[in-house]
């Protein structure tokens, strides 16, 4: 019998787990359940006998692999997986998958809530701006992209993408303008939403040679991964541009300074709020309980990321 581990330290919602539990229960797999657990102790004791794992925003270094000896299996309930050990994975003969498209509606609707809560002002009283017929920019157009893209056309924006992993024919089937270069679309967007994964070429990425192209008005938002953005860049943009606002669902190590200096130009949520729905808990877990039985049943190894 194949035993599978639920190690979250933020916990999906109770529905969630009664679906990966039938999942298990149907396919003869034993589960158990590690949840809001602190320190690495209890997970290195909960990873020792297990043959597979789904884990959130748990962090699966070398250490908790090294003390996993009949793990094959690890999958990031969600689309980003820095939180992962990739190198180590793949030494240790473990296959580490996420689950991609699960969040992508989650996301896109957060970000253009803080759209509409930015453009009109925090809803203070003064005029606002409208989205109709204003430039987006989507820096990556995967899941979350199309998914933001499709959004945008209900607003009436201006769609424009790039991405160097997708083929010219999608953004014309998708009704988006493509770029070939980052510079081009960041000058010609007002809005500029950023949907990339965490890596040592996407790290600090985002930087003032970019941003400082953006027109008047410009507005970036990131529900990808801080690091993403060069902060030192960030805070120039503040200084240099009156106009410019950030967004994101994942706080800047600078956030105590913006909000000290450029108070109703930024907005962050507490902790990172993307997949924070019942439908993308339910969707995440579930998936990645069907993508383990996949992969022991059939050998499945789509989604596989290392």
């Amino acid at each position: 019998m194949k035993k599978v581990l639920l190690a979250t330290e933020k916990p999906f919602a109770a529905p969630a787990v009664t679906g990966i539990r039938k999942v298990f229960s149907d396919a003869g797999y034993e589960l158990s359940v590690l949840e809001k657990y602190t320190g690495q102790e209890p997970l290195i004791q909960a990873v020792k006998v297990v043959n597979a794992m789904i884990i959130r925003s748990d962090v699966i270094d070398r250490n908790v692999i090294e003390q996993a000896p009949n793990l094959k299996i690890v999958v990031r309930a969600g689309a980003g997986y820095d939180n992962i050990d990739l190198n180590a994975c793949t030494e240790k003969g473990v296959v580490a998958m996420n689950t991609p498209g699960q969040n992508s509606n989650a996301v896109a609707e957060l970000l253009f809530g803080m759209m509409l809560y930015t453009a009109r002002k925090q809803f203070n009283g003064d005029s606002g701006t409208e989205l109709r017929e204003k430039s987006i920019g989507i820096h990556g157009f995967g899941w979350v992209g199309r998914y933001v893209a499709a959004i945008a056309k209900g607003f009436g924006m201006k769609i424009h993408a790039y991405d160097p992993y997708v083929d010219a024919t999608v953004f014309e089937k998708e009704g988006v303008t493509g770029h070939k270069d980052l510079q081009s679309l960041y000058e010609s967007c007002q809005f500029i939403t950023l949907h990339i994964p965490l890596t040592d070429t996407t790290k600090e990425s985002v930087n003032y040679s970019l941003l400082s192209k953006m027109p008047k008005g410009a507005t970036l938002i990131n529900t990808a991964r801080k690091e993403v953005i060069s902060e030192s860049s960030l805070l120039q943009m503040f200084e240099e541009r009156n106009d410019f606002t950030y967004l994101a669902d994942v706080q800047p190590d600078c956030a105590q300074k913006i909000a000290i200096l450029y108070p109703g130009r930024y907005l962050f949520t507490p902790k990172k709020m993307g997949a924070q729905t019942e439908e993308a808990n339910n969707n995440a877990g579930i998936a990645a309980a069907k993508q383990i039985v996949n992969f022991f049943e059939k050998g499945d190894v789509s989604c596989k990321v290392n």
